[in-house]
C-alpha cells in the first residue's frame, strides 16, 4: 500500500484529522463521550453544513458567495413573517426555499452576466439580504411554532422534540436529511453534465466557452444551488435554535467557507468535493464544541480556526503545484 498516495489526497487527510481530534478530545475529557455531545455537534453543524454544500459549487467555478450567511437568516424571517400572517408552515418552507432562490439567481446574474467580481457582488447582496431581512420583520425577532403548536411538525426533520416515539428525544434527525442531500448533490457535482461544467468553468472558463458550454447559464445555476442551500440552512436553524434574529448570519458565511476549503475544494476552482466539505464543516464543529470542554475560550478558538484554515488553502497551493 501506498501510504504517500493516499495521502496526497486531501480527503483522507482530513478524514483523518477528524478522528485524531475527536480521539484527543475523548482523552482530555471524559464529557466529550456523552451523547448530548453528539447531539450538541449534530445542531451546530446542520445550518452550516447545508451552506457548505450550496458553496461548495461557486468555489468549484473558481468564484465565492458572502451573502450565505444573511440569506439564510433573511430566507427565515421572511417565512417567519408569513407563518406570523396566518400561512400554513409548509407555504413558508416554500417561501424561504424561493427567498434563497432568487438571492442565488441575482448573486449568478450579476457575476456572469454583467461580470461583477463575485466577492463584490454577493458583499453587495450580503447587506441587501440582512436590510431586507430586517425591513420585512420590522427589526421583530420572529418566534417559529414549537411543542404542540400549529406548523411545529417542521422541526422533526431536524430533532426529534417529543418523547415516547421510535427515535429518543433531541436525536438529530437533520443528520438523515442532511446526508440524503450530500449524497445527491455529491452525485450531480461528480456524475453529471452539470457538474462537470461547472468543475470546467473553476478549472479554465474561457476554455470552456470556447468549446461551446453556455458559461454564463452554468455559473448562474452553480450560486442559484448556493441560495437554495442558504435557506435550507436557514430551516435548520429555526428549527434547531426556535427564532430568527435581524441583523444576524453574518459570520456564517465564514464557517461554511472554512469547512469547504478544509474538505478540499480549491479556491481557484476546478476541483471541489462534497464528501469533504461535510469532513471540513465537521472538524470545525468538534473543535467549536470540544474546546469548551477543555477550558478554551472563544478567542482561542478564533486564533486556531484561522491557522487550520490558513493550513488548508496553502496545502491547496502546495497540491496545484505539484499537479501542475
Amino acid at each position: 500500500m501506498n501510504l504517500k498516495k493516499i495521502f496526497s489526497n486531501q480527503q483522507a487527510v482530513v478524514i483523518a484529522a477528524l478522528v485524531v481530534i475527536c480521539i484527543v478530545f475523548s482523552l482530555l475529557t471524559d464529557k466529550f463521550l456523552q451523547a448530548t455531545t453528539f447531539t450538541n455537534i449534530s445542531k451546530s453543524a446542520y445550518y452550516v453544513a447545508f451552506m457548505a454544500i450550496g458553496v461548495t459549487f461557486v468555489i468549484a467555478t473558481g468564484g465565492i458567495d458572502l451573502s450565505i450567511g444573511t440569506v439564510a437568516i433573511c430566507s427565515a424571517l421572511i417565512g417567519g413573517t408569513f407563518m406570523e400572517k396566518g400561512a400554513p408552515m409548509f407555504v413558508v418552507i416554500l417561501i424561504m426555499l424561493l427567498v434563497g432562490a432568487i438571492f442565488g439567481l441575482i448573486n449568478g446574474i450579476l457575476v456572469s452576466h454583467f461580470e461583477l467580481p463575485a466577492f463584490i457582488a454577493t458583499l453587495g447582496t450580503m447587506m441587501v439580504s440582512r436590510g431586507l431581512g430586517s425591513i420585512v420583520s420590522k427589526t421583530k425577532t420572529i418566534s417559529f411554532p414549537q411543542g404542540n403548536s400549529a406548523g411545529a411538525w417542521f422541526r422533526e426533520i431536524f430533532m426529534v422534540t417529543k418523547d415516547g416515539g421510535i427515535l429518543p428525544k433531541n436525536f438529530p434527525t437533520g443528520f438523515i436529511l442532511l446526508a440524503v442531500c450530500a449524497v445527491v448533490m455529491a452525485v450531480v457535482l461528480n456524475k453529471t453534465r452539470l457538474g462537470r461544467y461547472i468543475l470546467s468553468i473553476g478549472s479554465n472558463k474561457e476554455a470552456t466557452r470556447l468549446s461551446g458550454i453556455d458559461v454564463k447559464k452554468y455559473e448562474t445555476l452553480a450560486y442559484v444551488f448556493s441560495g437554495v442551500f442558504a435557506a435550507l440552512a436557514g430551516l435548520a436553524y429555526v428549527a434547531v435554535f426556535s427564532t430568527a434574529q435581524p441583523n444576524t448570519g453574518n459570520g456564517f458565511e465564514l464557517d461554511a467557507i472554512a469547512g469547504v476549503v478544509i474538505g478540499g475544494t480549491s479556491l481557484s476552482g476546478g476541483v471541489g468535493s462534497i464528501v469533504g466539505t461535510i469532513i471540513g464543516v465537521f472538524i470545525m464543529t468538534v473543535l467549536k464544541i470540544g474546546f469548551p470542554y477543555i477550558g478554551v475560550q472563544s478567542h482561542y478558538q478564533l486564533f486556531i480556526t484561522g491557522i487550520i484554515l490558513v493550513f488548508a488553502v496553502y496545502m491547496d497551493i502546495l497540491n496545484r503545484k505539484r499537479k501542475g
